[in-house]
């Protein structure tokens, strides 16, 4: 279509609609709504379902300890390396055709990771359910975030995405417990395919278009993007089996190096990056992309850590771990809630921010001194402490990943907002590994009878969960010192109804 100086009136309807065009406006945005949330719920879910079923996996498919870890990392990888292609992808495709493909990929990956009879097959279908989680995640907040104009209903929309990032990992665990006890490891994959397909069937109604921009796929910058990442992460986990001073763990770490400033030099030049470098220029953005990095690098090593301390040292069954994690997700949406109904727009983003990582950080600090003798009712202080930081950090520190973004930038900044979520994890997770093994020859490994072992396992734990506080708490140093703006005020009004599609303004197609 041609764009002509005179408005469209037809796209563009402000209006007050009848009773029955508002209700079916309120439906259509609440069923886009639930899509969003269902939808990152799964992603983020998947990143630590597989940690309680881990140990039955490494059985039926006789995986190393190294191997293991990249059950999770290969997902986190791909994902995170991808992520950025998936919001450019957006961009020239529009949000419902790539939200759609990227679902697709992701329940045909959850099938072969689910029917996989080795280990090769198990970490392909975990890429791939990272590349489609990479098409879906920009999509999907990019959207969720064109529903309604700065204020408190976006505020309050926010909350709800953070309580399924923030807790998703926690649910996770819950759910691949159960899973584990009740059928097998394979259906914490197999799970994907009834969510998704329903998923998929109301998106396909109800997902608006989105925006549509001309401009090619900077393919270069993804690939140095992706494969740095991987050279690192690699680095990190060849360390833990072999030492610092080991030629390929040198090796890795040169080149992902080298590939970050390649990386960085092909970003200054493209006509269209994939990242472009002006959304660093804003102090506050940068900070909370940090902060949030740190955040998730804390965490999701934590749940390694804790999801086979809970089996391997306390010996209890898989569905037991899983429910000893219910306070974590019950503290989020508590304080979550609390954040984006009352806290928003009246305290400052910095404050609360810094208030939710120290929280973290001290729920950290206490999980730190788990040992053999703990009981469970002296782990639910330190649960409870984390989940309620979590989920009041996620809030502020997602709404000043988007503040102040001009609206072409919208979906890559969304996807930076999902990039340092991933790359925490899979780069936290490497890291804290590497201290874990730090404590002995064998902490990497399934702890046996021997007292010697079970001490050299939880050693490595605490170690590994103390460096996680410390990242919590640099984190918060960091929002502390360097934001400066408060938050948004809460009282915009909400955006007029689009009777035509049902989706705010910012959402109409103009190509």
């Amino acid at each position: 279509m041609l764009l002509t100086k005179e408005p469209i009136v037809t796209s563009t309807v402000t209006a007050t609609p009848s009773a029955a065009t508002s209700g079916a406006t309120s439906r259509r945005t609440h069923l886009v709504l639930a899509a969003v949330l269902v939808t990152q719920l799964m992603i983020v879910l998947d990143a630590a379902i597989v940690n309680i079923a881990l140990p039955d996996i490494q059985r039926d498919l006789a995986m190393t300890p190294a191997g293991l870890s990249w059950v999770v990392n290969a997902y986190t990888l791909a994902f995170g390396g991808l992520l950025l292609l998936g919001a450019r992808a957006g961009d020239l495709l529009g949000r419902r055709v790539t939200f759609l493909a990227g679902l697709t990929l992701f329940i045909g990956a959850s099938l072969a990771g689910g029917l996989a009879d080795g280990a090769g097959l198990l970490l392909a279908s975990r890429a791939a359910q990272g590349a489609g989680a990479a098409l879906l995640a920009p999509s999907a907040l990019a959207t969720l975030m064109s529903l309604y104009r700065p204020g408190r209903e976006q505020a309050r929309a926010i909350g709800w995405y953070t309580v399924v990032s923030a807790s998703g990992a926690a649910i996770g665990l819950i759910a691949g417990g159960l899973l584990t006890s009740v059928a097998t490891w394979r259906w914490v994959f197999f799970v994907n395919l009834p969510i998704g397909l329903v998923v998929l069937a109301i998106a396909a109604r109800v997902l608006p278009g989105g925006t549509r921009s001309r401009g090619h796929v900077d393919v270069a910058g993804a690939i140095l993007a992706t494969v740095a990442m991987t050279s690192v992460v690699y680095g990190f986990i060849r360390a833990a089996e072999d030492g610092w001073t080991d030629a390929f763990t040198l090796v890795a770490f040169v080149v992902g190096l080298l590939l970050v400033a390649a990386f960085i030099a092909v970003e200054s030049r493209v006509s269209a990056p994939i990242v472009p470098l002006r959304l660093f220029a804003d102090r506050d953005r940068s900070t909370t992309y940090v902060a949030r990095l740190l955040l998730v690098a804390g965490s999701m090593g934590t749940f390694f850590f804790m999801s086979e301390y809970m089996q391997l040292v306390l010996g209890w069954q898989p569905w037991q771990s899983g429910l000893a994690f219910l306070p974590i997700p019950l503290s989020v949406f508590a304080a979550s809630q609390l954040v984006s109904r009352v806290i928003a727009g009246r305290v400052p983003t910095r404050v609360v921010a810094t208030v939710g990582l120290v929280l973290s950080g001290a729920g950290l600090a206490l999980m730190a001194r788990f040992d053999a003798n703990t009981t469970y009712a002296a782990m639910v202080p330190a649960l409870v402490l984390f989940g309620l930081g979590n989920g009041t950090a996620f809030v502020p520190l997602t709404v000043g990943g988007l503040a102040r973004v001009a609206p072409a930038d919208t979906g890559v900044a969304s996807g930076l907002v999902n990039v340092t979520q991933q790359l925490g994890g899979a780069v936290g997770l490497a890291v804290l590994v590497t201290v874990f093994a730090s404590a002995g020859p064998g902490a990497a490994d399934r702890p046996g009878a021997s007292a010697r072992a079970l001490h050299v396992f939880v050693e490595g734990a605490q170690r590994g969960t103390t460096v996680a506080a410390a990242m919590l708490f640099g984190a918060a140093v960091l929002v502390a010192v360097l934001m400066r703006h408060p938050a948004a005020p809460a009282t915009a009004p909400a955006p007029a109804p689009v009777v035509e599609s049902g989706i705010a303004e910012a959402e109409l197609v103009q190509a």
